[in-house]
C-alpha cells in the first residue's frame, strides 16, 4: 500500500522557497509497548535513521542500559549519537519494518529518517509534487 506525504515549507530564502521533504512514523517502545510518532525529513543521504535526546524519554530508552555510543559525521560536523544495542519497531502507514535506531545527544538537530532498514526497503519517489511516496 501506497503512501504520500507533503512536503514542509520551510519558508523563503534568498534562493528561493524551501520545502522540505517529510512523513509521519511510529516508533513503539521496546518497554512499554506503545507507539510514539515523530515527524522526520527524509534523508536519503542519511545513513541511519537518528532522532532527538528526548524521545528516548518517550520511548522509555536508556542510553546507560539500551545504547551504545557512536559518533556520526555530516555536514555539520561531528554528532555524538547513541546506538540502540536492538532494533526498534517502526511503523509507516501500516507497513512495520526492525530498523537500527540512534539518538543525536541533544535535542537540536531535527529528526531524520534514514536508509538503513528503511528507506531502502521501499521504493521512495519525490515528486516534483512535492510529495514523498512510500511504494511497498
Amino acid at each position: 500500500m501506497d503512501v504520500s506525504f507533503k512536503f514542509e515549507d520551510i519558508g523563503n530564502t534568498p534562493y528561493g522557497r524551501i520545502l522540505r521533504p517529510i512523513a509521519r512514523v511510529a516508533f513503539k517502545s521496546p518497554v512499554s509497548g506503545k507507539w510514539v510518532s515523530i515527524w522526520m525529513i527524509v534523508d536519503t543521504g542519511a545513513d541511519y535513521t537518528i532522532i532527538p535526546r528526548h524521545f528516548s524519554e518517550k520511548l522509555r530508552i536508556s542510553f546507560e542500559k539500551d545504547c551504545f555510543k557512536d559518533t556520526t559525521v555530516g555536514v555539520g560536523g561531528n554528532q555524538t549519537i547513541y546506538f540502540c544495542k536492538k532494533k526498534i519497531t517502526v511503523k509507516i502507514n501500516g507497513s512495520e519494518r526492525q530498523i537500527p535506531l540512534a539518538f543525536f545527544d541533544n535535542n537540536e538537530v531535527p529528526p531524520l529518517l534514514g536508509r538503513l532498514g528503511f528507506l531502502e526497503t521501499f521504493d521512495t519517489e519525490f515528486l516534483k509534487s512535492h510529495h514523498v511516496v512510500f511504494k511497498g
